[in-house]
């Protein structure tokens, strides 16, 4: 069995007070950019992926378009096949089919969402998994301290560069608090996931299990029809007059957000600063609707396929910054 990973304490820290990462109540975050001298992955198949995965164990699953289905299936044939109980799914959306939620996993795998999507809604209701429902921003505050203790945290990367280092790629949010606090990291690495930049940068020397699986592609959000009429309306109501020129836009998903998007062309200096977009935001940069010039946190500019999660800076330009993105292979 493979040994579970070093404790949080024994991960690297940054010495830097710049850059060492402080959250309420003196606790401090190991830092997952930094690599730890000495520390080998080790790398494997699904099958033989999950040996330091224990009953009773609290696992956090990257979510949205970074959902890493396969080892979701491999999760549930090992928990079977070693006779698991008692395992806790913390996560937020996820996409794709949900099999421990069949009959024969319910006492072995549970779902506890803090952040639902209509893939467990029928498992919510049924009383065989459970929502928790809470502001995103605290979500990371569950884990730093202690909250949901995490044992282990299965992601779903970049490959490694030639250094050695990962991108938490379209899913930053609260995986980056997840991997900081996890004792032991499973991580699939696939060429298909982007590279971000910010605070989505994870050394692999902090993964403990890495299996390659590259013929797996990322979760789309399903494209739907054109915008009816009224959410058209809608839309122009809000970009005409509730958005000036040089305003900072948080955002969500659906039709409505998707029809205020494509009802601003005309705008100037437009900033993102958001939790989420989608594919609706690419048009407003490619007609230099969104500059980020604007901003009053981050000012700048923005490249364009050039996304920066959770606020990171390249030299004297600011990219966007947002915390997931979700969309189509053009977004992506």
């Amino acid at each position: 069995m493979l040994s579970r990973a070093l404790a949080p304490a024994k991960r690297c820290f940054s010495t830097s007070p710049a850059l060492l990462r402080i959250v309420p109540g003196s606790l401090v975050e190991q830092e997952c950019g930094y690599p730890i001298k000495g520390k080998k992955t080790v790398l494997s198949d699904i099958k033989n992926a999950f040996n330091g995965i224990r009953s009773g164990d609290n696992i956090f699953i990257h979510g949205i378009a970074a959902t890493p289905t396969p080892l979701l299936f491999g999760l549930c044939d090992y928990a079977k096949a070693n006779d698991l109980k008692g395992i806790k799914l913390h996560h937020l959306h996820l996409e794709g089919p949900t099999p421990w939620t069949a009959e024969d996993m319910k006492h072995r795998i549970r779902s506890n969402s803090l952040f639902t999507g209509g893939n467990l809604r029928k498992a919510v209701n049924d009383g065989t998994a459970d929502f928790n429902s809470t502001f995103l921003h605290e979500v990371p505050l569950l884990f730093r301290t202690g909250a949901i203790k995490l044992d282990a945290a299965i992601i779903h990367v970049s490959p490694p560069d030639e250094n050695g280092f990962c991108s938490l790629g379209t899913s930053v949010d609260t995986a980056c608090a997840a991997v900081k606090q996890a004792n032991h990291i499973i991580a699939m690495t696939n060429k298909h996931m982007p590279r971000t930049f910010g605070d989505s940068v994870i050394h692999q020397s902090h993964i403990d299990v890495m299996i390659e699986l590259n013929d797996h592609p990322l979760h789309e959000r399903p494209v739907g029809g054109p915008a009816s009429p009224e959410e058209m309306k809608i839309g122009k109501i809000i970009a005409d007059n509730l958005v000036d020129n040089g305003a900072t836009l948080q955002m969500g998903i659906g039709a409505i957000p998707d029809a205020a998007l494509a009802a601003m062309g005309d705008h100037k200096d437009l900033g993102i600063h958001t939790e989420m977009f989608s594919d609706g935001v690419l048009d407003l940069v490619e007609c230099n609707a969104i500059t980020n010039a604007k901003k009053p946190l981050h000012p700048g500019k923005v490249s364009q396929c050039s996304v920066s999660m959770m606020g990171a800076l390249n030299f004297m330009e600011t990219y966007m910054v947002v915390s997931f993105v979700y969309g189509t292979k053009k977004l992506y």
